[in-house]
């Protein structure tokens, strides 16, 4: 049986089909991926471990990375150089693929496949301060109290996950997490109204799912009958008492359970050391492999965050002399090694941060905060390649050619994984919320 795209049942015809992922027998698939499931514990990799289903699943499914560079980069040394200005610091700028277009000269590796990004030269937007900052590039709009609304992890979580997949829909690596603002976004703020099911599982530096072991007299029948009386019951209470509670302890437990079969995925060790070595050896560039290796087994949404490096108030040259080149050669790394796996075109790359840095240096030779004009980069899934929109004057100081806030972000998100932006959230006792609020515009210039 056989459906058009609207799932529609079409005429039977003579029966076959060519495509080979259409060729394997209803009961092979159901033998191979089962009897592959129990061999590596219910793997992704194991439940599509037939060839053809795993390359048609690969091509489907749509990913998404956020390399947050949390304190905020400077646009001057990597996206946006000045070499005209007289706050253009020590640095200079260097040719790219794309013709007139120069990046920071520390930036010479991704200038050479400045073809297959878009930047964004334009963004500005209203908080200066780190957390506001966070809060709103993460939630796409400003806090309406009481409401909390989903982060970005968690909405794509909700739209290209499921919940049935051993891999968690939304990860956040963060090895970190004392070095930044995140620490003081509560569990249930990052899913906000959608539930605890769509929130982050963390792990990153010394923070990874652990294997949890079964008592050694608890046969497999035991646990798996033990497992079957506790969500019945919990299941029961929360029909009983309509509880979120009860509803959210049952997503953990199924969390826990998928974790427990794809924790060597979250393990630096188990990283090919050829991968290691030119990714790192630093703790961003580690854990930006391992997204890479995370969302190749099935995961839809991976956030790498690193403390608040970025966040440079005082000696910024002598520390972007260390952090621009290990950027670089991160984005290098991954958008090459995505498009060799043919995996670019569904994966959305996302690297920025919660606003840019000032064009005047401080006197203690630092950028301030600067949420006025600054600057992003994309790649990937639904992205134009080689394209560069809007501008700031001469110096960086205003924008003067499109101007684009979080909600024109946001919109250029969704609809690049074919999300629709202005769908309304539903719920009990919700206000009517959007997920892009005044149905802002998506930067259309860097849609396909």
């Amino acid at each position: 049986m056989s459906f058009d795209e609207d799932n529609n049942q079409k005429p039977a015809g003579d029966g076959t089909c060519q495509t080979p992922e259409h060729t394997v027998h209803r009961r092979l698939f159901l033998q191979g991926a089962f009897g592959a499931g129990a061999a590596s514990v219910m793997s992704f990799s194991g439940l599509f471990s037939l060839p053809a289903i795993a390359e048609a699943a690969k091509r489907q499914q749509k990913r998404c990375i956020l390399l947050w560079l949390c304190g905020a980069p400077s646009q001057f040394e990597t996206w946006d150089p000045k070499p005209e200005s007289a706050y253009r610091g020590p640095f200079g700028s260097i040719a790219t693929k794309i013709p007139g277009v120069r990046f920071g000269e520390m930036m010479s590796k991704t200038a050479t496949i400045a073809d297959k990004l878009s930047i964004v030269r334009s963004m500005r937007t209203k908080p200066g301060e780190h957390f506001q900052a966070i809060d709103l590039l993460q939630r796409g709009a400003e806090p309406r109290d009481p409401f909390v609304r989903p982060t970005l992890g968690s909405v794509l979580a909700q739209q290209l996950g499921q919940l049935n997949n051993p891999i968690p829909n939304f990860i956040l690596l963060d090895p970190c997490p004392e070095g930044n603002e995140f620490k003081a976004f509560k569990a249930g703020n990052w899913a906000g109204w959608l539930g605890a099911q769509y929130g982050p599982v963390r792990a990153g530096g010394e923070f990874k799912p652990e294997y949890v072991d079964r008592f050694v007299d608890t046969t497999t029948q035991d646990a798996e009958q033990r497992e079957a009386l506790r969500k019945f019951l919990t299941r029961k209470y929360q029909n009983e008492r309509a509880s979120a509670a009860a509803s959210s302890e049952n997503a953990v437990f199924d969390r826990v359970k998928g974790l427990m079969s794809c924790a060597p995925l979250f393990d630096l060790n188990k990283l090919p050391a050829r991968d290691k070595e030119r990714y790192g050896p630093g703790t961003f560039g580690l854990h930006t492999l391992m997204a890479r290796n995370l969302v190749e087994n099935g995961a839809p949404f991976v956030m790498v965050a690193n403390g608040m490096p970025w966040d440079c108030h005082v000696f910024q040259h002598e520390i972007y002399q260390m952090l621009v080149p290990d950027l670089d050669n991160i984005i290098h790394c991954l958008i090459t090694d995505l498009e060799e796996r043919g995996m670019l075109d569904s994966t959305l790359v996302i690297m920025m941060g919660e606003f840019g840095r000032t064009p005047w240096l401080n006197v203690a030779r630092g950028r301030d905060h600067y949420p006025d004009a600054w600057s992003m980069a994309m790649a990937g899934c639904g992205i134009k390649r080689g394209v560069v929109v809007g501008a700031t004057d001469k110096d960086g100081v205003e924008v003067v050619d499109k101007p684009f806030t979080e909600k024109n972000l946001f919109a250029t998100i969704f609809s690049a994984l074919g999300i629709d932006p202005y769908a309304e959230y539903e719920g009990p006792n919700l206000a009517a919320f959007s997920r892009v609020e005044e149905h802002a515009a998506p930067i259309k210039e860097v849609l396909l």
